[in-house]
């Protein structure tokens, strides 16, 4: 339909017109999407119906039919929770060698220190699983999992500080203003839902609201691209989404009226300018409309076993909290929503290390795995990518009193993520580090790889999901990006 009214739209535009509207914009992003896409029939898409995506995609047979993203605000220790260093034990407030920290760049909390004091995990590692895979004591629910799920050991950034680190990943870019992966995963894959959001954002924090960190909407923005593939914030507190509820007064019936009438209007608008943003405001107004009936429905916990509740833990009901949320990921994820985005903040222990990072632990590590099990008990594991994730870790140093030291600053050199399902290896480690969890030193991971690998998993090539903008072809992961064939089944 967009193809036939821009052309429509081409035929009919007069010099004069086209230079007065070209002003504004309308319909120029459309076009050059267009133009710029490819042309090769598009393979069955195996997963169901819904509003389609880009012609040519999938490029080849997806493993994951949906991603959900817990995303760790702040940057979990990995020198504490996954990549174990008895070494360190040996090396314990001795400064880590000039050798090993190179010129490694810092964020300016610590970039100046005259003393580097080597600080071990605060908490012993222990042997999970079959596989032996050594994960933090604190982590014993992730740590049951651990035959399901890959461990890379050698992610690693160039951001230093937290809002770049986010956006880097999120977007491809440290710099807000490009789409996020959500959205691009919404943009060339489509929708499977026609009652709920393709792609859904929740947020929730640690109980004492002790890392500031905030969470921007460009984490889930769409960028460039038509806003209508932007994520859903589903709130905290209050009605989950604003202005769903009928206006006092007005009936269902005279609610599908009113809307009746201002898609026409619309719909008048589209084929005379051929903005994709009036395509956005209609589909938007149609989505909000059913949203009144699936929300409700989504939101209604009776149905959920007792066994269920318990599983996800004391805080399963309690609305906002993260346990909560990893629950309603789930019943999102069954009623067709391709992408959902959990964002956890309280990870930032520069100087409440030994008290905040195992009350962090026992808040979500429990919630993350009850997610895993309740997909794989009804199924849907198999092709739903699971990921674990965060901007960065920790130092391997200890921040604050060289001589007693009580946290640890960002570190992006050498950092930990986890994934599960969807086309991933379970029981398997990705990379290593040297002695002092300080430099990579076996099959490095950068942020753009990691991008690289979820679009591929999802059915992707991620340099041939394309935007044009400005004059150039943009993508996810910018110019960089290779697919970590090790860690895929």
């Amino acid at each position: 339909m967009f193809d036939e009214l821009l052309l429509q739209n081409q035929a009919r535009v007069t010099r004069r017109t086209l230079f007065g509207r070209a002003s504004s914009g309308l319909g120029m992003a459309a076009l050059a999407a267009l133009m710029g896409r490819d042309s090769q029939p598009a393979l069955a898409n195996p997963f169901g119906s819904g509003e389609k995506g880009l012609p040519g995609l999938p490029h080849h047979a997806p493993k994951a039919k949906r991603v959900v993203m817990f995303w760790q605000g702040g940057g979990p220790s990995h020198v504490d929770l996954f990549d174990d260093k008895p070494k360190m034990v040996e090396h314990a407030m001795k400064d880590i060698p000039d050798s090993v920290r190179g010129t490694t760049r810092l964020s300016t909390m610590s970039s100046g220190y005259a003393k580097w004091p080597c600080l071990p995990a605060i908490k012993p590692f222990q042997s999970y699983g079959q596989c032996g895979m050594r994960l933090s004591s604190m982590l014993p629910n992730i740590g049951s999992l651990a035959d399901k799920i890959t461990l890379v050991r050698s992610m690693y950034t160039e951001a230093v500080n937290h809002a770049p680190g986010v956006t880097f990943f999120m977007t491809g870019a440290q710099v807000p203003g490009r789409p996020s992966l959500g959205a691009w995963l919404s943009y060339g894959l489509g929708s499977e839902t026609d009652n709920l959001p393709t792609f859904v954002v929740m947020t929730s924090s640690d109980r004492g609201k002790t890392c500031g960190q905030l969470f921007f909407d460009y984490y889930w923005g769409s960028g460039f691209l038509p806003s209508r593939f932007q994520g859903v914030r589903f709130r905290n507190t209050g009605d989950p989404v604003p202005y769903l509820a009928n206006p006092s007064g007005i009936s269902r019936d005279a609610k599908r009226a009113i809307l009746d009438d201002i898609s026409q209007i619309n719909s008048m608008h589209l084929a005379e300018y051929g903005d994709p943003e009036i395509e956005t405001r209609i589909a938007q107004y149609e989505m909000a409309y059913r949203m009144q009936d699936s929300v409700p429905e989504l939101l209604d916990f009776s149905t959920e076993s007792a066994t269920t509740i318990e599983r996800y833990g004391p805080d399963a009901l309690t609305k906002g909290s993260y346990a909560n949320n990893c629950l309603i990921a789930r019943r999102l994820l069954e009623r067709g929503v391709r992408f959902v985005q959990l964002m956890h903040a309280g990870w930032d222990q520069h100087g409440n290390l030994y008290t905040q990072l195992e009350e962090q632990c026992k808040d979500t590590e429990g919630p993350s795995a009850a997610l895993v099990r309740d997909l794989e008990e009804r199924g849907m594991l198999e092709d739903t990518l699971v990921i674990w994730a965060a901007e960065f870790g920790r130092t391997p140093f200890g921040q604050g009193d060289p001589n007693k030291p009580t946290g640890r600053d960002h570190f992006g050199r050498a950092f930990s993520w986890w994934m599960a399902g969807g086309g991933v290896k379970g029981g398997h480690v990705v990379g290593a580090t040297d002695d002092f969890a300080w430099n990579i030193t076996e099959s490095p991971v950068h942020v753009h790889d990691m991008q690289a690998t979820i679009l591929h998993l999802c059915g992707i090539d991620h340099e041939r999901l394309t935007f044009r903008y400005q004059g150039r072809q943009y993508r996810l992961t910018d110019v960089h990006g290779r697919v970590v064939t090790d860690a895929l089944a």
